[in-house]
């Protein structure tokens, strides 16, 4: 008997193989690991740095930040924004650099958001481009002062930085541009065309449509007036996570955005972020060169 061939649903990919492409897990042994590292990590800089404090920044639930200040006064501040397909974990596993960081003299923001289903995409995406901009609005509020503000989000995060920093609406009304109050952005293994992704497993809990999926795709959005980006993968990726980062790169550097595109050899969708706070990697040197300029040159 001949078996019909499986119907493509987007490119060459029937649904298993798109679903699998969109499973960073199927690229590692352990994912379970990853995450248990992260609440480790969290929990002690909860536990161990002074000064750390929780701080309201809206009125919905999850509208807190974990705030970790470095001991210096008008230091360099790191907001992070977790992954997790917009519909898993928290800020409580995401401030897994805090301890490397404020030992080097930068403040972390843990930022948390609501997840779906509770709420929509486009929810999510205004409630973190409000966070973000609260944070620029308050900074001489926070704990220490800090100056500087870089974003950084890994996966589902980095695609929540990058809506934050293209919401031209919300800039206006702030009064400023996004480079006038962020230094540079950092974009780990991020989602940036939504349209694969509304076809797949993590759908369910979003609900995404065509135009949804259009309107919350960094890709499709004008790329212009945007600080200095760090974006990078791990070599161990899916294929679809690879072009994602690929076409991103090359659509903000068409639009005239400066970019140091890195993919770390021997790193994957989960142990990537750990080098955020590690200042002898790749990524660790970029992200120190987005707080202090005058240690390297710009980005390529």
């Amino acid at each position: 008997m001949i078996r019909p061939m499986a119907t493509a649903v987007f490119r060459s990919y029937d649904q298993r193989e798109l679903d699998l492409q969109y499973s960073p897990s199927s690229c590692v042994d352990d994912v379970e690991g990853y995450f248990h590292e992260y609440t480790r990590r969290s929990a002690e800089a909860r536990r161990e740095i002074e000064g750390f404090v929780e701080v309201r920044y809206g009125d919905e639930p999850d509208q807190v930040l974990d705030f970790f200040p470095a001991k210096t006064r008008g230091s360099p501040l790191l907001v992070f924004l977790h992954g997790g397909y917009w519909q898993e974990f928290s800020r409580r596993e995401a401030a897994f650099m805090a301890m490397d960081l404020t030992a080097q003299g930068v403040s972390v923001a843990a930022l948390g958001y609501g997840l779906a289903p509770r709420y929509t995409l486009p929810e999510i995406v205004t409630m973190v481009s409000e966070g973000v901009r609260w944070i620029c609005r308050n900074t001489d509020g926070l704990p220490g002062s800090p100056r500087r503000v870089v974003l950084s989000g890994c996966s589902a995060g980095a695609h929540l930085v990058a809506m934050a920093l293209l919401d031209e609406i919300g800039w206006r009304r702030e009064g400023v541009r996004p480079t006038e109050a962020i230094a540079g952005a950092v974009l780990l293994s991020g989602v940036y065309d939504l349209d694969p992704v509304r076809r797949t497993y993590v759908n369910s809990p979003l609900g995404l449509d065509v135009d949804t999926a259009l309107a919350c795709s960094p890709q499709h959005l004008p790329l212009t007036g945007l600080p200095p980006l760090v974006i990078a993968r791990g070599e161990n990726e899916t294929t679809e996570f690879a072009r994602q980062h690929t076409e991103f790169v090359a659509a903000v550097r068409q639009a005239g955005g400066c970019v140091s595109d890195l993919v770390v050899p021997g790193r994957n969708h989960f142990d990537l972020p750990f080098d955020l706070g590690d200042p002898g990697t790749s990524l660790g040197a970029a992200v120190r060169r987005l707080f202090v300029p005058s240690v390297g040159g710009d980005a390529r």
